[in-house]
């Protein structure tokens, strides 16, 4: 039986990561779940909660909750990354530099994500050297954002066991599925590009490559979130369907522009929701009135899943089930994209997976070692990311100039230059600009200063 540690186990999502695994923690083989954070209060809060959701369960899953990394990773057979450095108020922060300098603040895309990226980097390069030293045949799955650049990183570095997970692409699949009334068994749903930066080139159902009549049809295009939000127009010309996160490069004034206008970000809004949650959690006692508190995270967290790019399309918040009907969810999100890996190693049953992985030949133009976000195979021998070739111009050259961001912003995290973070972020489509780079390369280093320690 295998050892599974959550870094940044005491984050609010763990609760629903923890149910997630407790629904195929038997048929991956797992028997112990590890959280792990530094903060300790935080850590005992969800905890204690993650410890309700297993024990509803009715399954054998052994529970441990600790501040030091060491006992967390020692002999850990799975590590899931999920970490912010600076929490709530570092996202508020990254964004509302950006949007000061007149580019999009978003967590994860462009200037935002850099900055998140320059403090995680080197954090998680501390927890891969313990992990190599402690756990060195662990598989590493990391989910803390920006994904694909942070893989990107730690893969650069030589921690060659380490695999980028995101739940978008698995979460887009199901809605279409629902959308289409199909089991999502029965819908391959093919992905290429970087995260938060991919297409979707095949949609093949029953046989037949439906992608063309998707995104074509207004009427079911307009019923699945993750494509409403983009231009049917635009959709009909691209080939291929876009992520989601892809809104913030069609649609860039608009993005900028309705975050303006709501006078507040997405990071400011989670912030005072995860603030509210944590303080009413506070209020109760959890060991003598566990229903209160686990109706009192679902109702915070449904709150936050409901306002969901809501700031940045101007649209209106997706309605919340009556408090009384409050359920954990069974969908697996994040956890079941890990859990699918697991059972495939374990089992050797294939299964068809969006990961980041290096790209190993999979799309044309890009080196081996670049890391991609991609379908793959899945065996006991690990992910293997199927082919995809030559893909449109449009396209590739939008992932060159990402891709050629994520190795300079690697380069300057490794040598701590801000001439080479100036350069990274120059060539991000969202900047491509010298002086505006510059500017935010100062504000972020300036506003993280002792964090970063000193860079050149």
């Amino acid at each position: 039986m295998k050892k599974l540690t959550l870094i940044g186990g005491g984050g609010v999502r763990a609760v629903l990561f923890t149910k997630s695994l407790t629904l195929k923690a038997e048929k991956s083989g797992i028997s112990k779940l590890v959280l792990h954070d530094t903060d300790e209060e935080q850590l005992l809060i969800i905890g204690k909660l993650c410890r309700l959701v297993i024990e509803r369960s009715g399954i054998d899953l052994q529970l441990e909750m600790t501040t030091d990394s060491r006992e967390a990773l020692n002999d850990a057979d799975y590590i899931v990354t999920t970490i912010r450095v600076g929490k709530e108020a570092s996202r508020c922060t990254d964004e509302q530099i950006a949007l000061n300098c007149g580019v999009i603040g978003q967590e994860t895309t462009g200037p935002a994500g850099f900055s998140m990226a320059i403090r995680t980097i080197p954090v998680l390069m501390h927890y891969c050297e313990l992990a190599k030293e402690l756990a060195p045949q662990a598989w590493i799955f990391n989910f803390s954002n920006p994904s694909g650049l942070v893989t990107q990183a730690l893969r650069s570095a030589g921690y060659d066991r380490v695999i980028g997970i995101c739940d978008t692409p698995s979460h887009t699949k199901l809605r279409m599925a629902e959308t289409l009334g199909a089991d999502p068994k029965e819908l391959y749903v093919e992905f290429f590009g970087l995260n938060h930066l991919s297409w979707m080139s095949k949609v093949v159902y029953k046989g037949e490559n439906i992608l063309e009549k998707l995104k074509n049809d207004d009427s079911i295009i307009s019923r699945i979130g993750e494509f409403k939000m983009f231009d049917s127009g635009l959709l009909r010309t691209l080939p291929y369907l876009p992520n989601e996160y892809l809104y913030y490069y069609y649609h860039r004034e608009l993005a900028f522009d309705n975050i303006i206008k709501a006078g507040m970000t997405r990071g400011q809004m989670i912030a005072q929701n995860n603030k509210d949650m944590l303080a009413a959690l506070r209020e109760i006692d959890i060991d003598v009135n566990p229903n209160k508190a686990i109706q009192t995270y679902l109702y915070y967290t449904q709150k936050r899943e409901a306002s969901y790019m809501a700031i940045e399309t101007d649209s209106a918040l997706n309605p919340l089930p009556p408090a009384e009907e409050l359920q954990l969810p069974e969908s697996l999100g994040y956890a079941g994209v890990m859990l699918d890996f697991v059972e495939s190693l374990r089992t050797g049953e294939q299964n068809n997976i969006v990961l980041s992985v290096p790209n190993a030949g999979s799309i044309a133009g890009f080196e081996d070692e670049d890391v991609v976000e991609v379908s793959c195979i899945i065996t006991e021998q690990g992910a293997e990311p199927v082919k995809i070739g030559k893909v449109p111009e449009n396209m590739y050259l939008l992932m060159k100039s990402v891709k050629r961001f994520e190795r300079l912003t690697v380069e300057a995290v490794r040598h701590k230059s801000r001439e080479l973070a100036v350069e990274a972020l120059m060539v991000h489509p969202l900047v491509g600009s010298y002086s505006l780079a510059k500017r935010l390369v100062h504000d972020y280093t300036q506003a993280y200063g002792e964090q970063l320690g000193g860079w050149k």
